[in-house]
Parts: C-alpha cells; sequence; structure tokens
C-alpha cells in the first residue's frame, strides 16, 4: 500500500512537478479521478492553509471530503501495547485507526509534535498508527517531525519563479515567541537535496536539525555570510533539537529584513509573526511569495491524492 508521509515518497520529482504545471493551468484536468471514494480528514491541531487547501484539492479531484477535529472532538487515544488503559485514554489506536478506515478511501492525518519527548515525537505515534492500522493510504498533513505537502508547494514554488537553471535557495531560521518543531524545517531541507538547487542552511548555534535530515550537509551559522547571492530565501523558526523543544535564541537580529533580503524571493509557509520573523517591508513587498505558496498548496495536495488514488485503484 502507497501513502503520502515523507517526501521520499515522490518517486519522480521532475515529473511531480510537471504534473503541477499541468494541474496549476487547468485545476479540473483529473476531475473523476476520486468518483466514488471518500477521503478522511483528522485534525489533532489547528489549521488553516492545510485544512482549505486539502479539502479544495480533493474536491477538484471529485473526491468526498469528511473533517473532524480529532484534537477537541476525538477521544484521548492509546498506544502502546499491553498497556492496561485505567488512566485518561479512552480508546486504543488499533479500534480507532482501523474504524476510521472502515469509513474512508483516504485518510489524512495532521498531528504536530509535543515538543517535551523528541524519542515519542520522532517516532510518529499518531501518523505511522494510521498507516499501521486504517487499511487505507494515509496522506500526512504535517506530523511531528515532516510536512510534506507543504515541501511539495515549496518546491513548485521554486520551480515556477526560477530564473537561473540552478538558483541558490537559503534556508534561513528566525526567532519566534514560542517553541516551535522541526517539521517544516525537516522536509524543506530534505526536498532541497533533492531539487537541483545551491542550497544554504543558515541559523545559530544550537540550532542543527537531526543529522538524518541534514544529510551531511553543513549549516552556516553567519546568515549575512549565507544569504549572499541567494535566489530564494526561506525562513522559518524552528526550536533545538538537541535541546529538545527549548529556545535557545529570540536574537532579534535574525528577523529578515529588505536590506538581508536584497533581490531575492521571500517565501514562508504561514503564519508568520510580523516584525518578529520578518518585517513588513519584506511581507507586503514586491519579493514576497508567500500568496502564490499558499495558492500551490491545493497544487499539492492534488498532486499527493492523485498519486494515492492512482497506486491504490
Amino acid at each position: 500500500m502507497n501513502h503520502y508521509n515523507h517526501t521520499d515518497d515522490i518517486p519522480d520529482l521532475p515529473a511531480w512537478l510537471e504534473r503541477g504545471r499541468q494541474l496549476a493551468a487547468n485545476p479540473r484536468l483529473l476531475q473523476d479521478l476520486g468518483r466514488g471514494k471518500t477521503l478522511c480528514l483528522l485534525f489533532f491541531n489547528s489549521s488553516l492553509r492545510t485544512r482549505l487547501s486539502t479539502q479544495k484539492a480533493a474536491m477538484l479531484l471529485g473526491l468526498e471530503v469528511m473533517v473532524m477535529n480529532f484534537g477537541s472532538e476525538g477521544w484521548n487515544l492509546e498506544f502502546a501495547d499491553g498497556t492496561r488503559m485505567d488512566g485518561g485514554t479512552a480508546e486504543h489506536i488499533k479500534e480507532a485507526a482501523a474504524v476510521v478506515g472502515q469509513y474512508a478511501d483516504l485518510v489524512g492525518i495532521r498531528a504536530f509534535a509535543g515538543l517535551k519527548d523528541r524519542e515519542a515525537d520522532y517516532a510518529e505515534q499518531v501518523l505511522n498508527g494510521f498507516v499501521r492500522y486504517a487499511g487505507v493510504p494515509i496522506l500526512n498533513m504535517e506530523s511531528a517531525t515532516g510536512h510534506p505537502l507543504q515541501a511539495l508547494a515549496d518546491a513548485l514554488t521554486i520551480d515556477t519563479y526560477r530564473r537561473t537553471a540552478r538558483p541558490k535557495v537559503v534556508l534561513s531560521w528566525a526567532p519566534h515567541p514560542r517553541a516551535l518543531p522541526q517539521a517544516v524545517a525537516n522536509s524543506f531541507v530534505q526536498m532541497m537535496r533533492r531539487m537541483d538547487v545551491d542550497f544554504t542552511v543558515t541559523h545559530p548555534p544550537g540550532y542543527d536539525l537531526a543529522p538524518g535530515v541534514m544529510g551531511g550537509l553543513q549549516p552556516v551559522y553567519d546568515q549575512k555570510e549565507a544569504l549572499q547571492g541567494a535566489d530564494f530565501v526561506y525562513v522559518k523558526n524552528w526550536s533545538s533539537y538537541t535541546d529538545y523543544g527549548t529556545i535557545l535564541n529570540q536574537d532579534p537580529a535574525w528577523m529578515m529584513t529588505a536590506d538581508k533580503l536584497g533581490d531575492a524571493y521571500f517565501m514562508h509557509c504561514l503564519p508568520v509573526r510580523r516584525n518578529v520573523v520578518v518585517a513588513d517591508a519584506v511581507l507586503d513587498g514586491p519579493r514576497s511569495l508567500v500568496i502564490p505558496l499558499a495558492a500551490n498548496r491545493t497544487v499539492s495536495a492534488q498532486l499527493a491524492l492523485a498519486h494515492l488514488l492512482e497506486t491504490n485503484s
């Protein structure tokens, strides 16, 4: 059974990007592909772009859609095998996922990291529980450690706006008042490693991503040096992986400004804290791609869902 839970689940990225261009030009190109099938979207955490873009993508493919805010409407789930459930958990993942699989042909899961226990978060208990027990294809709508739908939209956007055959892409950390997961950054790095780009990651010391994510890529701790000659600058906050879930640095000097951006395009997954992560002049300026990037979330969801429908027909 095929799922879309990781950027590695894309078998041929250039082919997907080409199909994405076709869907962007003709959103109803595959309008009958999902006819007669149902997609169930389960949200353990809040969402705006992911929820709406995935629902729209499903409708453009002819799918029926059911949505449940599991975090506030579902039972607390147990994940451990052999446990005595005499505490706060009311339902085991084995039954919950299997039941959902009876109602839907495809299931989308959005479940963030808790940022308390790195081992538990990187084990992806919610996502992998549904993969193991639902019996239907699973779509990752952001998990504890990855956001492959966002990364695919990022790739589509860079492919559309590139001005050179091999653009320089920089992922830059930015300050944030809250501790945020590494999910978006992880998937962006993994996607850029598959694209023909000159890729750099810059962040303060202590914010190195997981070694398996970086794949030998060495970060640059000097933001000014990293930004030189950039064509695309993707800005994102993440908390420490080593000192898991902690904020080690809130230096406002890492905020993205128009002077730092220069002639590069600005990218961010949204939502974004104005004048903390990025200055108004950048976000509202002519080099900002945040709205076209958000629009590409529909295309990325169409691509992933079409792949699941075609490989599991």
